[in-house]
């Protein structure tokens, strides 16, 4: 397999747009490198204070505010965090005048030659990624489990480059921005309307994230959903070996989920069937994700004993259906990660038992059509909060009583009183969080700390 080579940096003028965790990871990575290299974000400097001495601290310059189109036409590479819109007219602008623009993940990718082992879909993601990564060390690899979660890819290449495989969870933003990014194993789950707010239709959110296949070639593989019309439709190149996790075709390698569990069609790799007792997280998405993850850590060098023990062994990720407390009979559960609509049917389908939903945020695009059938069969009340609450009101409020409140307290708190021993409270909001928090993982521990003060 040919590899990219390592893009030249000494002496070069590097633009990073973006001064979160992937900007100031780029930015270390190029000063390190002997690149002169300008952070801009739009934040106001006030309130970034601890970013700029960071910044400062690298001997890179700072351009907070708005952004200024004259430095990125005095660039020699824009490199931009995965957050930044790339449709930006500063951004265009320079790409147009033949500078380069890349992601972040995209700029370490050149610089890295362990093999690696990408993730993506619109959900799962992250749990899918973190299952491989404990499955691989259980075999005995040494794992980096990084990209769009935890650490960045160039903080990583930035090192000791200690692993012997890297598994990434990648973003349609980072696959936006891809050129020669190439994963031998490429894994891709769903793709369901998500971040319409940033793409122009379905078609092309879903063909940025196929864009995941794009490089690939002999000898390498693709583990995909054939249940997912896109991803049937837009599977690339017929170089690519494809296995897939579910709705595999009788003569394609991969694996069944039945409700006897998950039975295994991969020659090459033999390995029994999961029985519902060997898979720990609930909910059927869960055994998509388990399917998945287990098919791309044999396909990565896992041994199917270890990869069942590193099964055994895991308990989900915060955030993700995850039980807070059960107080007076009542179950109340932290799925902040649910930022989409898809996230939130899959999140209803997963209980029996009466719920009581608390949705809102930061509205994505896309709608809340989606979510009328499993609100219906499942929702005994619901409450918003957030910018998207009317919205939210608007489609699914004749469907259930509807409530909405300022804040997570006070959701929280009418949650609870409507409540009766049996029921779920569940938080999985369908929106992304910038309206009020800084990320998910606020949004949700702003959640468990309301509950545990319910508890008397």
């Amino acid at each position: 397999m040919s590899l990219p080579q390592p893009i030249p940096l000494e002496g070069r003028r590097v633009l990073v747009v973006g001064a979160g965790v992937s900007g100031l990871a780029a930015a270390a990575f190029c000063r390190r490198r002997g690149a002169a290299v300008t952070v801009a974000d739009t934040a106001p400097a006030a309130e970034r204070a601890d970013t700029l001495a960071e910044i400062h601290a690298l001997g890179a310059r700072a351009r907070f505010g708005a952004h200024d189109p004259a430095d990125f036409q005095a660039a020699d590479l824009v490199v931009l965090s995965p957050g930044v819109d790339q449709r930006l007219s500063a951004i265009t602008a320079a790409a147009r005048a033949g500078i380069p623009v890349m992601g972040e993940l995209e700029l370490a990718s050149r610089f890295i030659r362990e093999p690696v082992v990408a993730v993506t879909g619109t959900n799962g993601k992250t749990t899918v990624t973190e299952l491989i990564g404990r499955m691989l060390e259980a075999s005995g690899r040494k794992v980096f489990v990084g990209g769009n979660i935890g650490t960045p890819l160039s903080r990583y290449a930035d090192g000791e480059r200690w692993a012997e495989v890297l598994v990434l969870e990648v973003s349609s933003f980072q696959l936006d921005t891809m050129a020669a990014f190439r994963p031998q194993v490429a894994v891709v789950l769903n793709i369901t309307p998500d971040h319409m707010d940033r793409y122009d239709d379905m078609g092309a959110y879903a063909r940025s994230k196929m864009r995941l296949l794009e490089n690939q070639g002999t000898g390498d593989t693709a583990v995909l959903n054939g249940a997912d019309p896109w991803i049937r439709r837009l599977s690339g190149s017929a170089a690519v070996r494809r296995v897939y996790f579910q709705g595999r075709r009788p003569t394609e390698e991969g694996a069944d989920i039945t409700s006897g569990g998950i039975v295994f069609h991969l020659p090459t790799h033999p390995c029994g069937p999961l029985a519902p007792g060997d898979i720990p997280l609930p909910g059927a998405h869960n055994r998509e994700n388990v399917a998945a993850a287990f098919l791309a850590a044999l396909l990565a060098g896992g041994r199917a004993d270890d990869c069942r023990r590193a099964l055994a062994a895991f308990r989900g990720l915060p955030h993700r259906l995850e039980l807070v407390a059960e107080i007076a009979g009542v179950r109340y559960f932290d799925d902040s990660k649910a930022t989409n609509v898809d996230a939130v049917v899959r999140a209803l389908e997963g209980f029996e038992a009466p719920v009581i939903l608390i949705a809102g945020g930061r509205d994505k695009g896309g709608g809340y059509r989606e979510l009328a059938a499993p609100v219906a069969r499942r929702v005994k009340r619901l409450i918003t909060l957030g910018e998207a609450a009317p919205l939210i009101r608007e489609a699914l409020g004749s469907l259930a009583p509807t409530e909405s409140v300022a804040d997570m307290a006070a959701a929280v708190a009418a949650a609870a009183a409507a409540a009766l021993p049996g029921d779920v409270v569940l938080l999985s909001p369908a929106c992304s969080s910038f309206d009020m928090y800084a990320s998910y993982a606020r949004r949700g521990e702003d959640f468990c700390r309301a509950v545990r003060n319910l508890a008397p």
